[in-house]
């Protein structure tokens, strides 16, 4: 709570005590009734015999005080209320009125209001607790002063009023102050909480609710969390309304029933149905809803919820309110929702005065406008007033009010004043007292080093080690000699197949018993990282987290902003020190605001005595200042004493409220290098608080919450250190608590995964094979939810140990190249493990041994042994064996299985084939089959005069290869598989182009820049696309340009240009919305001065690439556009992507393509006759045998044409498998012919006529 809001408490006194204010008569003209007492009186300079007068006065003006404190009716009138008769019940026969009644009545209508104060508006609520009902005013303050003797002034010679004070007067007339301001903070929470928070306060016992659902409001992805809020608001303030009335409008209005019903579950229910079912419908037309709305009978309040710009203007509805007002008392209840166009928000506020109502605005990006609203704001300007009386006693205290001077006698007390700050504040019970230090009975650990001996890992319950010697490999490989492809069949009729973590197959015998007590010990595990996550946030570990280290130095956060939570601070360090500091080695405790200043000059030994003493420095520190974080961090980490004597702050533990002075950068900088080799561990700690101010939500941070935890977030991961965060109401994240969470997680998954290898067999022996534990292996249920369960951060990548890569099973080499190396979907974020043997990247033979580069190839010598001879007259005496040769390097190509991930990259086409193309994946079918061994080699022989073919040519196929004989040495079964993996590639392909055809990429194509400038063609020969252009460009904006986070301008061009911006603006969702609504308006008219609309673009210095779209040719000549941009881009180098708008004149897109060629742009063209859903259907159903059915297009543009050629390119090589295929099985039918039907012929080569073959 801010000092601003709660004010400051009032200060302790004797009773006795008096306060003296000189006050000039000049300067208090709204004290009128103290100027007419003053004249009254008369007093002399000196006389002893007053004094008995002036106590008889003073006696009576105490009289007359209490009798003014009596409530008189015509100071404060009641206002008159409309008597509603309808469905009242007559009075009782027997009721007798008294006169007395009327002062009863009045009496119990202020406890009937502090009962309904709920249902309540502030204005209503204020009746019975504003400053001035509750006599809290400044006039009433003076009003409490007795009138003193007239003195001059010795500077000007007036004579100034005097006016003493009781000081227990003043002291409680501030209490009540303080409580007042207390209590209407409470009223601004509840003001905030729940439906009131979007919708605010709703009045009245019928109401009836319009709610704006125009494409504006419920369009953009912003109608599921308005279905949300209304749904909330029907729960809790409609269903305790007598009469309730919903209709729903933007072009036509839509009630949901005829009349006005009485509230009941049914009716609420109904309510909550017709919700789901809004959706968009046009435009917003208030006008005809009000209409509508003042023709239904029974309703006292009408509420409006609006969240876009209404189709008539201001003047005009608050004249037909003013018109349909008369006679009525039906105030309009306006509510902006979530919209940032100022139009609307004066338009509902004008609405709400115009019919005496109330005004509220919720937006979710800007927290401030939420204060904006008619019941907050009223409360905050009472919350003003007692502020600025508060403000005026501390000018008495201080000795002036305004220019008069004032004195005050025996006020404040020496002893009173020599109190700290903090003795202000509650203080919990036994605050003051010496520690109670509890000595833990271990030494804690991190999560991780807990983790290391309690995981599930270390205790061996890895769902892949309890399967792993079970576990079998699936194989598959084909056998020359029956020239088949034979494969592995045990799994059908004794196993199960199980996805294993590195993506391959296994066949796993299912041992019942074993997975029952594996479940068991899971069960049990979990248990106790439950009892470790409840240790983890009870005691001072909730605040602090686990202090961990040997020597740990302390830095509290005392900044001025903290003044209010001094006594917390204080507790959590009191907690902090008899729980987990008094088993260290050394401690030290530094407070900081402008500077720093530490509890010792060193560590010290944390002995019984240190730590009371300890505690007693902490009772008398004092909140001031800004937060200087790195004076108090370079005060822990470059302790030159420390130094000396070999004593390093192994933990550093930071408890802040906030962001530090210096920036993150900085800060960051500084810890590594101070932290760096020296084992320096900084850990941060934030406590969050709840602020406000009368001017919106207070900046008791220098940053909101959301970056202040991210900053200090990173401060501590910089320094391998931990983060917590909490506040009052429990841990909001924590590392340690985040690191068994994610321990869980992957018990739970391991325990599904038993599940499903149990009904699997199940479902398989379900008659043949029956077991005891097959109705008792279940999943383990899911573990009870509590303030301590956070989100599951995902793992860090952990190295496997040597134990389990000896636990895998050894592929063979065949293997090794089949199997597809990636991980299940179920197991991510699980395990991190490396890739399997066949796929790991080993370092190179050189990279070994850096003093021999040439070992590598050293090492591919021939293998000989040495021996000595008897005799030496051969040579040198010596001879050789050679033992191995070297083996010759296989060049024979397999097919490889490649993989693209699902998701979209926003790049253009060139740059996604440089990855994903059918060359990039390996799968080039000419590459595959025209290796050096594969030729097919005819050599003229000199004996025989006469060319001879390659010997045993009639065992392989051969095949025409850009004009050159291969032999095809892939197998059927290897081409079977480059089938599969072409058609798998050829889905992914399709799916790329449906997603540059849809949205606003069919007609802009892919934006992938983040500074861009778009120019939009609003020439006379666009007026008949104008609209779908509109709704495009809305399109673009936000599912491209929003979604990138790019910074973007727009600048329509015709017969003159205009920007949306002067500069390059952030893709936020005001300024989108900004935008949508600059971009409607564009009417189309007079030429296409596409030369200027360039230049214009240029002129920003921050654009890095131009989409320019337009439905023909520049008027200017094509060939000087080309040179100016040429000239303009030659230091600036921006891509201009082109795009063709509707344009069939083949010249005007040639001059596009050339513009966007010529600057490394883009050319796009929507395509309009083409429906990419059907062609990818046909394709998929009807499948891929076809290459010329269905047929695709001859695309225009740059990122579909390279995409499509991409796509005929694998059809064509799908095709051409299938005919090497047929090969093999014409060969098995030559084979089997008689051997008198042989003869020696040259090889049948496809794509090649057979006559032609010599």
């Amino acid at each position: 709570m801010s000092e601003k809001i709660r004010g400051t408490p009032p200060s302790s006194s004797k009773k006795g005590g008096k306060c003296v204010v000189g006050l000039r008569s000049s300067d208090r003209p709204e004290q009128e009734n103290v100027k007419e007492r003053a004249e009254k009186s008369t007093p002399e300079p000196t006389d002893e015999g007053s004094e008995e007068e002036e106590d008889t006065e003073e006696d009576s003006e105490e009289d007359e005080d209490i009798i003014d404190d009596t409530p008189r009716m015509w100071e404060n009138p009641l206002p008159w209320q409309k008597i509603k008769v309808k469905n009242a019940k007559p009075p009782h026969p027997l009721t007798v009125t008294h006169v007395n009644q009327t002062n009863d009545l009045m009496k119990m209508e202020h406890a009937e209001a502090a009962m309904q104060a709920e249902l309540q508006n502030s204005e209503e609520w204020l009746h019975t607790h504003s400053i001035e009902y509750l006599k809290l005013s400044l006039k009433d303050l003076v009003d409490k002063g007795k009138i003193g003797n007239l003195k001059a002034d010795h500077r000007t010679g007036k004579a100034m009023q005097h006016i003493q004070f009781e000081a227990y007067d003043v002291n409680e007339f501030e209490y009540k102050l303080n409580m007042a301001i207390e209590m209407y903070t409470k009223r601004i929470k509840w003001l905030l909480n729940g439906s009131k928070r979007v919708f605010g306060n709703i009045r009245g016992g019928r109401v009836a609710v319009l709610v704006d659902t125009s494409d504006a409001n419920a369009g953009f992805g912003r109608l599921t969390a308005f279905q949300e809020s209304l749904i909330h608001l029907l729960d809790e303030q409609m269903s305790r309304r007598k009469t309730l009335y919903l209709m729903s409008f933007g072009t036509d209005t839509d009630p949901l029933w005829p009349v006005a019903r009485d509230v009941n579950c049914r009716i609420i229910e109904e309510g909550k149905e017709w919700v789901m079912r809004l959706k968009p419908s046009g435009g917003c037309n208030l006008l005809k809803a009000m209409k509508h709305v003042m023709k239904v009978q029974d309703i006292d309040s009408i509420v409006i919820i609006l969240g876009s710009v209404p189709d008539q203007t201001s003047e005009i509805l608050c004249d037909f309110v003013h018109q349909m007002g008369i006679g009525q008392e039906r105030p309009l209840q306006t509510i902006a929702y979530d919209c940032s166009n100022q139009l609307t928000n004066l338009t509902l506020r004008n609405l709400s005065e115009a019919s005496h109502g109330s005004y509220h605005c919720y937006t979710a990006s800007c927290e401030e406008q939420i204060y904006t609203g008619t019941d907050i704001s009223i409360i905050l300007k009472e919350v003003q007033k007692a502020q600025d009386v508060i403000n005026k006693i501390k000018e008495m205290r201080d000795g002036m009010m305004g220019d008069a001077l004032v004195s005050i006698m025996n006020e404040v007390t020496a002893e009173v004043a020599k109190l700290p700050q903090s003795r202000f504040l509650p203080r919990p019970p036994g605050h003051d007292k010496p520690l109670k230090i509890d000595a833990p009975k271990f030494q804690p650990r991190t999560s991780i080093d807990w983790i290391k001996q309690h995981g599930l890992k270390a205790k061996r319950l890895d769902l892949y080690q309890v399967l792993a010697p079970n576990a079998y490999s699936y194989k598959e490989e084909f056998i020359p000699v029956i020239k088949k492809a034979v494969q592995s069949q045990v799994h059908e009729k004794a196993m199960v197949q199980f996805q294993w973590h590195d993506g391959s197959v296994k066949n796993v015998h299912v041992d019942m018993t074993l997975l029952f007590e594996y479940q068991k010990q899971l069960y049990s595990t979990v248990g106790l990282y439950e009892k470790r996550i409840e240790w983890l946030a009870s005691g001072s570990r909730r605040i602090f987290g686990t202090v961990v280290e040997k020597n740990v130095v302390i830095l509290v956060d005392l900044s001025v902003s903290n003044v209010n939570y001094l006594v917390h601070i204080q507790h959590s360090l009191r907690l902090l020190l008899e729980q987990q500091m008094i088993n260290k080695d050394f401690f030290n405790i530094i407070a900081f605001g402008s500077r720093a200043v530490a509890f010792k000059p060193t560590m010290i030994k944390p002995t019984e005595k240190n730590l009371q003493e300890a505690w007693q420095w902490i009772l008398d520190l004092q909140c001031g200042g800004s937060r200087n974080f790195l004076s108090a961090f370079k005060l822990a980490a470059e302790n030159e004493e420390e130094i000396k004597h070999g004593i390093v702050a192994n933990g550093v533990y930071l408890f802040t409220s906030g962001v530090p002075d210096q920036t993150q950068d900085i800060c960051c900088g500084y810890i590594e290098q101070a932290t760096s080799g020296r084992g320096i561990r900084l850990h941060s700690i934030l406590f969050n608080v709840d602020d406000y101010d009368s001017d919106g939500a207070i900046p008791g941070r220098y940053a909101n919450i959301t970056r202040t935890a991210e900053c200090l977030r990173n401060m501590a991961h910089c320094s391998h250190g931990r983060f917590h965060w909490f506040r009052e109401t429990g841990i909001i994240e924590n590392d340690d608590i985040q690191h068994i969470t994610t321990e869980i997680d992957k018990a739970m998954n391991f325990s599904r995964k038993v599940q499903l290898l149990v009904e699997s067999v199940k479902k398989k022996y379900r008659n043949r094979f029956q077991s005891i534990y097959m109705e008792e292996i279940q999943a383990l249920p899911p573990p009870e939810t509590g303030a301590f369960r956070l989100k599951a951060l995902p793992p860090a990548r952990t190295v496997p140990t040597h134990t389990r890569r000896h636990q895998t099973e050894p592929l063979s080499d065949r293997q090794e190249r089949s199997i597809v190396p990636k991980r299940p979907a179920s197991a991510t974020g699980l395990r991190d493990l490396p890739p399997p043997p066949g796929r790991t990247r080993e370092r190179p033979a050189s990279a070994k041994d850096p003093k021999d580069p040439m070992s590598r190839v050293k090492g591919k010598k021939v293998l000989t042994s040495s021996f000595f001879l008897d005799s030496r007259k051969v040579g040198d005496g010596t001879g050789t064996v050679y033992k191995k040769y070297p083996e010759q390097k296989s060049v024979r190509k397999t097919v490889g299985q490649p993989h693209i991930p699902d998701t979209e990259d926003v790049v253009s086409t060139k740059e996604w084939m440089r990855l994903y193309s059918l060359t990039k994946l390996k799968l080039d079918l000419n590459k595959l089959i025209s290796g050096p061994d594969c030729k097919h080699v005819e050599e003229s022989v000199k004996a025989l005069q006469k060319p001879v073919s390659a010997k045993y040519c009639d065992i392989f196929p051969s095949v025409n290869i850009k004009g050159t004989v291969k032999h095809l040495q892939l197998l059927p079964h290897e081409l079977k598989e480059y089938e599969v993996q072409v058609e798998k590639i050829l889905k992914r392909y399709l799916k790329r182009l449906l997603w540059l055809l849809s949205g606003s990429r069919r007609i802009f194509g892919t934006v992938i820049h983040k500074k861009v400038s778009i120019l939009i063609d609003t020439s006379g020969s666009m007026e008949p696309y104008m609209m779908e252009l509109k709704k495009e460009l809305a399109a673009l904006i936000w599912d491209q340009l929003y979604r990138l986070g790019a910074r973007f301008n727009l600048i329509r061009f015709s017969g003159n240009c205009e920007k949306w911006r002067d500069q390059l603006q952030p893709a936020t969702q005001e300024l989108c919305h900004d935008a949508v609504n600059w971009s409607s308006r564009l009417v189309a008219s007079g030429n296409t001065c596409t030369l200027d609309a360039i230049k214009m673009a240029f002129d920003d210095r921050e654009v890095q690439a131009i989409y320019i779209l337009t439905d023909g040719k520049p008027d200017s000549s094509t060939s000087l556009v080309l040179k100016e941009v040429s000239e303009m881009n030659e230091d600036r180098n921006i891509q201009i992507n082109t795009i063709s708008f509707n344009c069939s004149d083949s010249t005007a897109n040639n001059f596009l393509r050339l513009l966007a060629t010529q600057t490394g742009g883009r050319f796009h063209r929507c395509q309009t006759d083409f429906d990419a859903q059907l062609f990818a259907h046909k394709l998929l159903t009807e499948g891929f045998g076809d290459t010329e059915y269905p047929h695709l297009p001859e695309f225009e543009g740059d990122d579909l044409r390279r995409l499509g050629a991409e796509i005929n390119l694998a059809r064509k090589y799908l095709s051409q498998s299938r005919q090497y295929r047929a090969l093999y099985q014409s060969k098995v039918s030559q084979s089997e012919k008689p051997a008198s039907s042989k003869a020696t012929t040259s090889p049948f080569v496809v794509g090649k006529p057979k006559t032609s073959t010599r």
